[in-house]
C-alpha cells in the first residue's frame, strides 16, 4: 500500500505514514476555544507523542460549520484560527490539521495546514474535494456517516483526477438508527484497499449526533475498546478530542478524551499494535 508524506520538505518534522510506519495520531480539542487551552494541549501532545514513539498533528477546527444549534459555539473563524494554528505550527513545531467547509477557504488554509479534512457529511462535495486536491496538501477525507466503506473508492478518484496523491481516510462510523453510529470494522480494511493510509476517529465514533437535544451526546466510555479493536484492524493512525476538562469543553465534550489519561490510552494501543505485528510477522 502507498504510504503519505507529510510536510515533505520540513526535514526533521516529516512524518510518513502508512504500513511499518509509526503511528500517526491526530489529536486536539475539537474547536480551538481560548489559546492557552489550545497551547497546553499541543504542547502536552507533543511531549506524549515524542517519548512514545507517535507521528503527532495537532487537530482542532476553527469553524465548526455543522453544530446542531444555531447558539452553539463555533470557533474563533478562519483568520482569528489559522493565526492560532499557525503559531502552533512555527513554535511548537508540529503539523497541523483542521476541516474545511467550502472550496474558497481552499486558498487560505493551504497556507497554514498540512493537512486539509473534508468533514463526513462532506465527503461527496466534488468541488471541495477537487479544490483541496489541487491545493497539493495532505487530504484527510472523513467518510460519511451514510456512505459505505467501498463507495469512498469515489471520493479517492475526485481527488486523484485533480492531480491530488496524498489522501487520508478516515472511518468515523455509520448511522444506526436516530441519534446513534455504530463501527463496522471490516470498513478499516475495505478502505486500506484503495491504497490509502486509513485514520480511525476514535471520539466521533462514540458520538450520539444530536442526542443531548440542541447539541451532540456521546459514550465516552467506549473510546477505549473501540480503539484497541481498530488498532488490532491494522490502521495506520488514530484521531481523537482531547481536552484538559471534557465536560466543560465548549464543543464534543461528551465525545472528548481526558488530557491527563491519554498517554495510559495510547501505551495500551501500541501494546495491541505490536502484538498483532508480532503475529503476522510470525505468519511470513
Amino acid at each position: 500500500m502507498t504510504t503519505v508524506t507529510i510536510n515533505e520538505n520540513s526535514g526533521e518534522h516529516r512524518i510518513i505514514v502508512g504500513p511499518s510506519q509509526p503511528l500517526l495520531l491526530l489529536a486536539g480539542p475539537c474547536v480551538l476555544e481560548s489559546e492557552e487551552t489550545a497551547w497546553e494541549i499541543a504542547r502536552e501532545m507533543k511531549s506524549i507523542c515524542e517519548r512514545l514513539d507517535i507521528s503527532y498533528v495537532f487537530k482542532a477546527s476553527f469553524d465548526k460549520a455543522n453544530r446542531t444549534s444555531l447558539d452553539s459555539y463555533r470557533g474563533p473563524g478562519l483568520e482569528r484560527g489559522l493565526r492560532l494554528l499557525a503559531r502552533i505550527k512555527e513554535e511548537i513545531g508540529v503539523p497541523v490539521v483542521s476541516d474545511v467547509h467550502g472550496a474558497s477557504q481552499i486558498e487560505h488554509v493551504s497556507e497554514v495546514l498540512d493537512i486539509i479534512q473534508i468533514p463526513a457529511f462532506l465527503c461527496r462535495q466534488t468541488d471541495l474535494l477537487v479544490a483541496a486536491a489541487k491545493s497539493g496538501r495532505v487530504v484527510n477525507i472523513k467518510k460519511g456517516q451514510f456512505v459505505s466503506p467501498w463507495d469512498m473508492k469515489y471520493a479517492v478518484d475526485k481527488v486523484r483526477s485533480a492531480g491530488g496523491q496524498k489522501i487520508l481516510l478516515t472511518e468515523r462510523g455509520a448511522s444506526f438508527g436516530y441519534n446513534n453510529l455504530v463501527v463496522d470494522m471490516r470498513s478499516l480494511p475495505v478502505m486500506s484497499s484503495l491504497d490509502c493510509p486509513v485514520i480511525y476517529d476514535a471520539t466521533h465514533s462514540v458520538q450520539l449526533p444530536g442526542g443531548a437535544g440542541g447539541s451532540s451526546g456521546g459514550q465516552r466510555e467506549f473510546i477505549p475498546a473501540l480503539a484497541r479493536a481498530a488498532v488490532a484492524a491494522g490502521i495506520d493512525g488514530l484521531f481523537m478530542e482531547v481536552h484538559p476538562d471534557p465536560d466543560s469543553a465548549l464543543c464534543d465534550g461528551p465525545n472528548s478524551w481526558p488530557l491527563d489519561r491519554t498517554e495510559k490510552l495510547l501505551r495500551q494501543l501500541l501494546a495491541v499494535r505490536a502484538a498483532v505485528k508480532e503475529d503476522t510477522d510470525g505468519e511470513e
